[in-house]
């Protein structure tokens, strides 16, 4: 089971706005910004479970790793769950509105299972988002 994810990006300000509203409807904020040697920025769910009640999942940090490799996470699918439809369908028009790109309206993908209802997007880096709802409605 993944606890977090970390991704690169080439624009600490532009994946803040973008993933603040893309992720909204799937009851996500900015949990964390600060700077340890390269800015950064978190996000979270609420989650009764955690000692402070809330998840921090996915994080981006500004440009490139002392470690080598390149500047950006590019070329990556992240899928978030959604617990409805309807965040699946608010989710993808947050992140058009905040300057996503259309790779897949929201709506049934019967060839991954009867109920799999996602949305798909390009975001700023280059990398295939997605919200997908598993739920039948």
């Amino acid at each position: 089971m993944l606890d977090h994810m970390t991704f690169r990006v080439s624009d600490i300000g532009r994946a803040k706005a973008f993933y603040s509203a893309a992720l909204a409807p799937l009851g996500y904020s900015v949990c964390f910004e600060g700077n340890y040697g390269a800015n950064m920025v978190g996000f979270a769910y609420p989650d009764s479970s955690e000692p402070d009640g809330k998840k921090a999942d996915v994080w981006f940090i500004d440009g490139p790793s002392p470690y080598g490799g390149p500047p950006a996470t590019t070329g990556c699918h992240l899928a978030w769950r959604a617990e409805s439809r309807a965040q699946v369908d608010a989710f993808y028009h947050a992140a058009i509105s905040a300057g996503g790109k259309d790779n897949g309206a929201p709506g049934l993908r019967p060839d991954y299972h009867a109920h799999y209802y996602g949305a798909f997007l390009i975001d700023p880096e280059g990398n295939n988002i997605e919200a997908v709802c598993h739920q039948p409605e």
